[in-house]
């Protein structure tokens, strides 16, 4: 079988047009299948997990996960907080506007709002002009909290970022979130990246 070339990097850039896009994700799933004929049979050594983002990813998670309940909220999550923090920045957001900022699916933010919500943290308005949607507002308890938890945060950095100096942690904010504004694209291919900048 010949090895097809995914499409030209003008294509994959040029996210507007359906076709491009339907090119580029064929040129991906070629190049997984050749890889796959390529190596069908062949005995693979072991890979050095320490070059494999996912795995490194999810090791920092565990530890933002360990650090985040024993140094800031076992009862208020790390996303909770995003959400809480959006709207301390932007009062009066909608729902889907907050799980954008945030970076958290329709259905993510959905039940870290009604969370919020029950625990009296946020209270949902009504839009005046789109009687459809509610505008999210923090309550006087839900400031208190964020106010809380915002300086429990900026402990629980220090800790987390110790092992760096501040230059490698400016750069490290740089690179893990082209990185993650990326991944974002992955999550949603119909969306221009250009547009999300």
């Amino acid at each position: 079988m010949p090895l097809t070339l995914p499409p030209p990097m003008e294509a994959v850039n040029s996210r507007n047009n359906s076709a491009n896009e339907a090119r580029r994700v064929a040129g991906v799933a070629s190049i997984v299948q050749c890889t796959d004929e390529i190596f069908r049979g062949v005995h693979m050594a072991a890979v050095d997990l320490a070059t494999h983002p996912g795995h490194l990813a999810r090791r920092l998670q565990q530890a933002h996960y360990l650090l985040w309940n024993t140094m800031v909220s076992e009862e208020i999550t790390s996303p909770q907080f995003a959400v809480m923090n959006a709207l301390v920045a932007e009062p009066g957001l909608d729902q889907r506007t907050v799980g954008e900022r945030v970076g958290l699916d329709r259905s993510t933010i959905a039940e870290v709002i009604s969370r919020l919500d029950r625990r009296g943290l946020l209270r949902k308005v009504r839009d005046p002009q789109d009687g459809r949607r509610f505008l999210l507002r923090l309550t006087d308890d839900g400031l208190r909290t964020h106010r809380k938890l915002t300086l429990r945060t900026a402990r629980m950095n220090q800790v987390f970022l110790a092992p760096l100096s501040a230059e490698e942690r400016s750069v490290f904010f740089d690179l893990l979130g082209r990185v993650a504004d990326a991944a974002e694209g992955l999550r949603n291919p119909a969306e221009p990246s250009a547009a999300r900048s």
